[in-house]
């Protein structure tokens, strides 16, 4: 029994801190996709310039590979990726039949709200307009989503995703 699960959403939606508390609920291991990326990438965003669908093109191969790793061990993991344009969602399920994606939803202003109280180490809250201006929402012919609302507690997503029963 395998899986890979992608929790999704723009920038600042919790994507890290809801993987790190979900984990352990599904038995699973997490990884935080900015650990992927290219040093190249890094530099770009800590200077506030927004990826190319090029820039991400490895990074997101690289989370496929791991995702599929994964799934040939039988091992369950939780990678956080913003996964925001539905091209990249169709990359990461290339050849990992067991993926499904959470996605994190909120608005501009929540999560703008959110981000400029954190401290990130390279993405500024300056990037935030043009991941929402990127992101295409999944939508009924995407259905390996599941999609919760971020306008609740920690605990109260993680719970409501565990009780989706993701897990194959």
């Amino acid at each position: 029994m395998a899986n890979f699960i992608i929790l999704m959403g723009v920038s600042g939606s919790g994507k890290t801190v809801i993987g790190r508390a979900l984990a352990p609920k599904l038995n699973a291991e997490f990884i935080d996709g900015d650990n992927l990326h290219s040093q190249r990438n890094v530099d770009k965003m800590a200077a506030g310039i927004p990826l190319t669908d090029a820039d991400r093109l490895d990074w997101l191969q690289l989370i496929a590979k791991v995702g599929r790793e994964h799934a040939a061990h039988g091992t369950t993991c939780i990678i956080a990726c913003s996964a925001l344009k539905k091209s990249y969602r169709d990359l990461l399920r290339t050849d990992n039949e067991s993926i499904r994606f959470i996605y994190l939803k909120g608005s501009f202003d929540l999560i703008h709200d959110r981000i400029t109280k954190r401290s990130h180490q390279y993405m500024p809250s300056s990037l935030l307009k043009s991941q929402f201006e990127t992101l295409e929402e999944p939508n009924a012919d995407e259905p390996d989503v599941f999609t919760v609302s971020i306008d609740q507690s920690i605990p109260e997503i993680v719970e409501e995703i565990a009780k989706a029963d993701l897990i194959s």
